[in-house]
């Protein structure tokens, strides 16, 4: 789920066009009684609609995160389905305040689109997925295969990298739309279909005969997908950030979304601290010091989240693996609240 630069070309041209440094987003959140937050146009324990239009997922959820810190409500969020191309554009054009849709952080975006990144949400990588009946089980045996993907994607360059370095020749077949993609990969349009893993995991439950198709073992490249907010306002900055390491330490103190109010009572002073009942960090982001229990008793903690969307008791199945909080195996990892 990653743009090249040549489709983010009019993004970066909005870079601090369209909301000065002195612009406060916390302030007209609050004055409109909402935010909106940018999600994908359908990616299944991530951002998905319902038939209804009620969104769910881990993306989904962070939204609602913030929405219970700075409005106290985690329904005061408005969600904007977003394409690939249109993303960055939307969060620089002012369409957006949080940009919240499986997107990779590197350097490119971190420094040419005037975007802050707020941490990791997920840790993936892309990976690729076939029919089983092909009898494959490695991508080194790929040579000469078609590959689906989405264009306009860095999705493009890592397979192109990945296929070049082994020496290998294969054929491109790029769709704009996600769905496009995999609609194409499900009529045999094409024998591969590379994207982020989580992806591939959402994206075979649209399939005619999901049990028919295999992710292989390898994965091509690192991507660390997370929220993203406009540079400029380093308020929002904070509180976007703040709210992803109050649901990665809630878990890892044993908060959750039960006990959350309870805990105040706690004689852990770390514990004390990320439930505003010691300190004053909640006013250091221009909030009050509930607003970690809210987020909490919201959506839950990170693992809570997690188990909720994607984790394995879902269709999409998925291990925590590089996910789990360090105190686990994992590399989740968050800042301290002191």
């Amino acid at each position: 789920m990653k743009n090249t630069f040549k489709s983010l070309a009019v993004a970066a041209a909005f870079s601090g066009a369209a909301f000065p440094a002195s612009a406060s987003t916390l302030e007209r959140v609050k004055e409109n009684g909402y935010f909106t937050c940018g999600v994908s146009q359908g990616n299944p324990g991530f951002s998905n609609p319902d038939s209804d239009g009620n969104w769910s997922g881990l993306d989904v959820d962070y939204c609602r995160a913030i929405a219970a810190a700075v409005l106290g409500d985690p329904a005061a969020v408005k969600f904007r389905p977003l394409s690939s191309p249109e993303r960055f554009t939307a969060l620089q054009s002012g369409e957006i305040d949080v940009l919240s849709r499986t997107t990779t952080w590197t350097m490119s975006r971190d420094t040419n689109l005037g975007a802050n990144f707020a941490g990791v949400m997920y840790y993936d990588g892309q990976a690729m997925m076939v029919r089983k009946e092909l009898g494959i089980t490695s991508a080194m045996e790929l040579a000469g295969a078609s590959v689906c993907t989405a264009t306009g994607t860095t999705t493009e360059l890592n397979v192109a990298d990945f296929f070049r370095v082994n020496n290998m020749e294969y054929e491109v077949v790029a769709f704009e739309k996600n769905d496009e993609v995999t609609q194409a990969y499900d009529a045999g349009r094409c024998d591969v279909y590379t994207t982020d893993k989580s992806g591939l995991h959402a994206n075979r439950l649209k399939l005619t005969n999901s049990s028919e198709h295999m992710i292989l073992p390898e994965v091509i490249s690192k991507e660390p997908l997370g929220p993203v907010v406009r540079q400029g306002d380093d308020q929002w900055l904070n509180i976007a950030k703040w709210t992803l390491n109050v649901l990665i330490n809630a878990e890892e103190l044993g908060v959750t979304q039960a006990n959350a109010a309870d805990m105040a009572s706690s004689d852990n002073p770390a514990v004390k601290r990320l439930l505003g009942v010691e300190g004053n960090f909640g006013g250091a982001l221009g909030l009050d010091q509930d607003w970690a229990v809210r987020i909490i008793s919201a959506v839950g903690n990170y693992g809570e989240i997690f188990a909720r969307n994607v984790g394995v008791d879902t269709p999409l199945g998925i291990e925590r693996g590089l996910n789990a909080s360090w105190i686990d195996g994992g590399i989740l990892y968050a800042p301290p609240v002191r």
